[in-house]
């Protein structure tokens, strides 16, 4: 008759191993112990395996090939997860929202966006953040560390998938595909944001006036239009903004540089955004269309505009003399002619 195995207990928590071995290792999470040591950069690990899988960061040695794509990976636990790439298999569901994920520890961290928990408090900011990973970036904000730099154009990055992603800059890669409308993205995490174009879904919500927004991003720059804050402020003249792109935009003011150029005419412009309305003038598109009485329009501000006229709406008033127009532009025209009197 075969002998039974003997089950071998944590005296900590009760958890059974069959193996001694494993449960000396268990033990450590207890302990809290690391004694193994890198000796390049100093960290410490529970367990041996782990160091010498550690140590691959430093020699850069990835032994594990893909066999689909031939992609090299220093750990073979990280080729079984990069596997699952390929084969689209996802066993792990959200009992909350039924999403489903690859790794489990994926899984994990999407919970955190149900429970709203952040275990993760910066030590020099106090800022609490929901992920490990995300707590690490976030410290290089402080550090003002960027170990990433980019081969052809020299621009530094404080991370590896920032740098990756400004790499497309150069290539034009695009492949991210709108199933929708076919529009192709650099990133998914853009091709994401124009699908709420489609789906018009606007999740985020000002708690102040109800406004809704299908970026958080959006949202967090309209709170700073109830807070009045302007925290970017330029060198040159000290005029402030809310946002740091309407400072890097404002900028091109002082120094005069226009780097978007038209293929076509070879005019040159401060914005891009700049740009692509000069196209229009070229191609004679009037993408933008009125609903009641059928007007197009090139830019998509004309016809907030002439939306004015069917609406009567003067929203721009005159502080001298009281007088409304529907214009901003017809206000500033107006004023003129007071400071034209007071000149007389």
């Amino acid at each position: 008759m075969k002998k039974r195995d003997t089950l071998h207990s944590c005296e900590v928590c009760g958890s059974s191993f069959a193996q001694k071995s494993t449960l000396l290792r268990h033990r450590l999470t207890h302990t809290g112990e690391k004694p193994h040591s890198c000796e390049v950069c100093g960290s410490s690990f529970a367990l041996k395996s782990t160091l010498l899988s550690h140590m691959k960061t430093h020699t850069g040695d990835k032994p594990h090939s893909c066999e689909v794509c031939g992609h090299s990976i220093a750990q073979k636990s990280d080729l079984l997860r990069h596997m699952k790439t390929h084969t689209g298999d996802k066993p792990h569901s959200c009992e909350v929202c039924g999403s489903s994920f690859a790794q489990k520890s994926t899984l994990l961290r999407h919970m955190l966006t149900h429970t709203g928990d952040k275990p993760h408090s910066c030590e020099v900011c106090g800022h609490s953040i929901a992920q490990k990973s995300d707590l690490l970036r976030h410290m290089k904000t402080h550090t003002g560390d960027k170990p990433h730099s980019c081969k052809v154009c020299g621009s530094s990055f404080a991370q590896k998938s920032t740098l990756s992603h400004h790499m497309l800059t150069h290539t034009g890669e695009k492949p991210h595909s709108c199933e929708v409308c076919g529009t192709s993205f650099a990133l998914k995490s853009t091709l994401l944001r124009h699908m709420l174009t489609h789906t018009g879904d606007k999740p985020h919500s000002c708690e102040v006036c109800g406004s809704s927004f299908a970026q958080k991003s959006t949202l967090s720059h309209h709170m700073l239009t109830h807070t009045g804050d302007k925290p970017h402020s330029c060198e040159v003249c000290g005029s402030s903004f809310a946002r740091k792109s309407t400072l890097l935009r404002h900028r091109l003011t002082h120094t005069g540089e226009k780097p978007h150029s038209c293929e076509v005419c070879g005019s040159s412009f401060a914005l891009k955004a700049s740009l692509s309305c000069h196209m229009l003038t070229h191609t004679g598109d009037k993408p933008h269309y009125c609903e009641v009485c059928g007007s197009s329009f090139a830019l998509k501000a004309n016809l907030s505009c002439h939306m004015l006229t069917h609406t009567a709406d003067k929203p721009h008033s005159c502080e001298v003399c009281g007088s409304s127009f529907a214009r901003k532009s017809n206000l500033l025209r107006h004023m003129k002619t007071h400071t034209d009197e007071i000149g007389n």
